[in-house]
């Protein structure tokens, strides 16, 4: 056997994707307030790139017009918008500007609006660790007692929980256990109350310590019995207390107005992020539309003042390739906005024509689907179909819903006819809704009511179903 480098050619074919591809695919996936931000980054790296309504200002269509202008005229018209900018902003902030402004009807109007926004805008959430540390500057002098104090605050869960005790604290921060253990004190006395706690059983006896009036049965169930409370163990609870199943319920009911489990959660950001449908669906003489959202985003063209710079260029080859490339790069830009539009279209024209049952009646009759039958039928790769609707939202007659909603696997019923998972999981929530909760139904009771309905699915299917829509088991369903 011979050893050694040696050259040879064969043919092979390989899918290679370009530039334009990739840049395609990535503004397909991106939902519709993302893309709007991308086509404003995108305005502000291209210099080619304008918004179609500025280009149709007066001044931009008589520079379309006029023969192309020297860049040192160029140079020179925008350093004039720039000045006209500055002294705007410099009449701005002169005394009384607005009541100047006032004689201009709907420039004042505009910048009322404005000023509401602004006014009507929230500001950062003050996080736990920030409010806890007010409290305890405002208390304390002690440097060192106050940089312990501040471990401790930071090292909080998001529920308020402190899950080091005062000796791994000690240890870990170099201090004496007495420091470390004052510390911890001064944390468990802020508020609100039930920061610091062990654990959640530790959590409510705190908030019990505080309050004027509290009854001894509902102190002894925390202690001892806080396990199966939250099992809903309530007939095991009332035998070990000698308690009536009421009096029981009773002190369930006062931990549930008085005491806060979670107090550090009214601290935690929640961000609301609004949800912009990409397509609407309307029903016009009977029929369906589509229409998807191209209004909401700004239309894209070539700036024509750049457009002359190139024909200027063209005795310069390097400065004419930069431009071109630039040019080039807001056409595929383009190019990729308008491709995925239409995408979204023939998918979301696809999914109606095979939803029209849902539209108009309801989950119950949402019917099973697979992404590559909408590929198939669109005449796609199925991987486009899942960036097409990935993180997209559709308006409905029924509400707006992610459009991968329509997405699923079916079951047979007796009638021969496939039912979505979409609608078993509606139908078993509707059975539970209006199970006796008394004697509420167990996951084989539900298998038998489903069955009653024409869907048949194993006792596990069932019980996957509950946990997805948060339904509770049987026994912690049960009102004594």
């Amino acid at each position: 056997m011979r050893l050694g480098l040696s050259q040879s050619l064969r043919t092979e074919q390989r899918l290679i994707q370009s530039p334009q591809m990739i840049q395609a695919m990535q503004v397909l996936q991106l939902p519709l307030l993302e893309l709007k931000d991308q086509i404003d980054q995108e305005l502000q790296e291209n210099v080619f790139l304008e918004r179609k309504d500025e280009s149709e200002r007066p001044d931009a269509q008589v520079a379309a017009v006029e023969t192309p202008q020297p860049v040192d005229q160029l140079d020179d018209r925008l350093q004039r918008q720039f000045s006209q900018e500055i002294e705007q902003l410099e009449s701005r902030v002169e005394p009384n500007w607005r009541l100047r402004q006032s004689g201009s009807g709907g420039s004042a109007d505009e910048e009322d609006r404005k000023l509401e926004a602004l006014n009507n805008t929230p500001g950062r959430a003050t996080s736990l660790p920030e409010y806890l540390m007010t409290q305890v500057r405002t208390q304390e002098s002690d440097p060192e007692l106050i940089r312990v104090v501040e471990h401790i605050v930071f090292s909080l869960d998001e529920d308020g929980r402190l899950a080091d005790s005062a000796e791994t604290i000690a240890q870990q921060l170099l201090v004496p256990l007495p420091l470390a253990q004052e510390a911890v004190d001064i944390v468990r006395d802020l508020e609100p109350v039930g920061v610091g706690a062990r654990d959640l059983r530790d959590c409510l006896l705190m908030q019990l310590d505080h309050m004027a009036y509290v009854p001894a049965l509902t102190r002894r169930i925390v202690e001892n019995h806080l396990d199966d409370l939250a099992m809903n163990k309530l007939p095991k609870i009332a035998k070990e207390t000698g308690a009536s199943l009421d009096e029981i319920k009773e002190c369930w009911e006062f931990l549930k107005v008085h005491c806060n489990p979670h107090p550090g959660a009214e601290f935690q950001p929640r961000p609301t992020t609004g949800v912009v449908p990409d397509v609407l669906i309307e029903e016009v003489d009977g029929h369906f539309e589509v229409k998807s959202q191209r209004g909401s985003l700004p239309e894209l063209t070539i700036s024509s003042v750049y457009r002359n710079l190139l024909q200027e260029a063209r005795h310069d080859p390097k400065v004419y390739e930069y431009l071109r490339r630039k040019i080039d790069a807001a056409k595929w830009f383009i190019e990729a906005v308008h491709q995925r539009q239409n995408t979204i279209e023939r998918v979301a024209n696809e999914i109606v024509r095979r939803q029209e049952g849902f539209l108009r009646h309801g989950v119950q009759h949402l019917k099973p689907m697979k992404m590559q039958d909408i590929a198939d039928a669109v005449k796609v790769h199925i991987s486009t179909v899942s960036r097409a609707t990935s993180g997209k939202f559709i308006q409905t007659p029924q509400g707006i819903f992610d459009m991968k909603r329509f997405f699923s696997s079916g079951t047979m019923s007796d009638a021969g006819d496939m039912v979505s998972q979409q609608a078993v999981k509606d139908t078993l929530k509707q059975i539970v809704d209006n199970e006796d909760k008394d004697n509420p139904l167990s996951d084989d009771q539900l298998v038998e009511e489903l069955g009653k309905r024409g869907v048949h699915i194993a006792r596990r299917t069932v019980t996957k179903y509950r946990k997805a829509l948060r339904i509770e088991s049987s026994t912690r369903r049960r009102r004594f």
